[in-house]
């Protein structure tokens, strides 16, 4: 079996190839060049290092939410334009998952945080037993909130993802728990953990056709809120 993986959910761009035992490339950006830049010609440049035929490939793993509008669109539009070319069929991962996938093996709570603004967060709550087990689903909220969760499971604690930088000082002052932080390597979106969670996924048939797979955002983008509330504001001035 082997998978191609893509994340451009957050700031970081990444493309991997997987086989169940073992990543047969990866490749990975977290600098300031726009997904549609980069994802792409890092895919190019694996299938040149890598010798691969993209046919050879079983399915089209992709980071398909929360995170970026933007990176999830590039994601999903690259995800379904390879899939439809290739006939080959999209696995769905969860941005949260994914990005909690980093740590496997960690003891107690696996809390990764990607920021959403407005004091919010992506998240979801994991750990891992004798698997991967989600506790709570990913979601969007304040990271007061998020803090309150955590408190009550009085458990250790450790957060990964680009919210650390922005809530660090915040989550310290908030809990009353052991936190911890991931260290650099493990600590951003990487599309080989992606595709080794994809490869669960394809054993359970959690599979789906090009043609239907759909970002999910959580919650409305900036520009749909402030049209939805440009609208409100017109139909009160009736």
């Amino acid at each position: 079996m082997r998978i191609l993986a893509l994340d451009s959910s957050g700031l970081v761009a990444s493309v991997a190839v997987v086989e169940e035992e073992q990543t047969i490339a990866e490749y990975t950006v977290n600098y300031k060049k726009t997904h549609s830049q980069t994802l792409l010609p890092m895919l190019d440049e694996i299938v040149k290092m890598t010798e691969m035929n993209l046919g050879e490939i079983d399915a089209i793993a992709v980071a398909g939410g929360p995170g970026s509008f933007t990176g999830l669109r590039i994601g999903s539009a690259t995800a379904k334009g390879l899939g439809l070319a290739l006939k080959k069929p999209l696995i769905h991962i969860p941005t949260v998952d994914g990005l909690a996938y980093n740590l496997y093996g960690n003891e107690g709570v696996i809390c990764p945080i990607m920021d959403a603004r407005r004091n919010q967060v992506y998240t979801g709550i994991y750990r891992f037993r004798e698997e991967f087990v989600v506790e709570e689903p990913q979601m969007a909220i304040e990271i007061s909130a998020l803090a309150e969760k955590l408190n009550e499971r009085g458990e250790q604690v450790t957060f990964l993802g680009d919210g650390v930088p922005v809530y660090k000082e915040q989550l310290e002052q908030l809990l009353h728990v052991p936190v911890r932080f991931a260290p650099s390597h493990m600590n951003r979106q990487r599309a080989a953990a992606v595709g080794t969670l994809a490869v669960q996924y394809w054993k359970e048939g959690k599979i789906e056709r090009a043609e239907d797979h759909q970002p999910d955002y959580l919650r409305m983008s900036q520009a749909e809120r402030e049209r939805l509330e440009r609208e409100e504001k017109e139909q009160q001035g009736k």
